[in-house]
């Protein structure tokens, strides 16, 4: 036997036993995807976003810092009531504003950014391994394929199309929805993030 044919057993059984972790794994992606839809749903409920309310409560911010009356600026950021995660952000400002520590105010916006990018990154690593994953699921069943082609063997041949044909849906099912909410996502942590630096900016706060 031939370095050749050696190598091309070696790949060809390390190729089909990739076939199972991989449609495991897309099982998995599409489970998540589901979820990550009725997650969306609810992150979609609580974002009651009010840009006249968020514009008094800054301009009020505003005031309390210029008079260095800490605990009223603590408690103006206490009573903002806008999307989850601005109204997050400002309820844990509130704290540093009440002992003056407007420094780690800034620190504290870097952190909710961070924590924006990390929910991004999720649904942006299922849009993009879910196609590689389904083009995987596709080209192994191919090689057994062929080969029952070439011996004649229909049933064979059939299950795995039926194989290849399924994880290409799949993964790609995946992917679709998790594209399309990393989309949504990325312009609402936009939009939230420009809330954040409006309240830092009405603190004298630099993001």
């Amino acid at each position: 036997m031939s370095i050749f044919d050696v190598t091309n057993n070696i790949m060809n059984t390390v190729s089909n036993s990739l076939l199972f972790p991989v449609i495991l794994v897309l099982v998995i992606l599409a489970f998540l995807s589901l979820i990550l839809i009725g997650e969306f749903l609810s992150e979609y409920a609580k974002r009651n976003r009010n840009s006249q309310d968020l514009k008094n409560a800054c301009l009020e911010l505003h005031a309390h810092v210029e008079q260095s009356n800490y605990r009223a600026a603590a408690d103006t950021l206490r009573n903002v009531k806008q999307t989850f995660i601005v109204t997050s952000f400002a309820q844990a400002a509130a704290e540093h504003m009440e002992n003056n520590r407007i420094s780690a105010i800034e620190w504290l916006s870097q952190e909710y950014e961070i924590k924006m990018s990390k929910k991004l990154e999720f649904t942006r690593i299922i849009s993009t391994t879910g196609p590689m994953l389904g083009l995987m699921g596709t080209l192994i069943p191919l090689g057994p394929a062929l080969v029952a082609l070439a011996g004649g063997d229909l049933l064979t041949l059939a299950n795995n199309l039926m194989i290849a044909f399924a994880t290409t849906v799949v993964g790609l099912f995946a992917a679709s929805i998790t594209f399309v909410l990393t989309q949504i996502r990325k312009r609402w942590y936009w939009q939230d993030m420009a809330d954040i630096d409006y309240i830092l900016d009405s603190i004298e706060v630099k993001a």
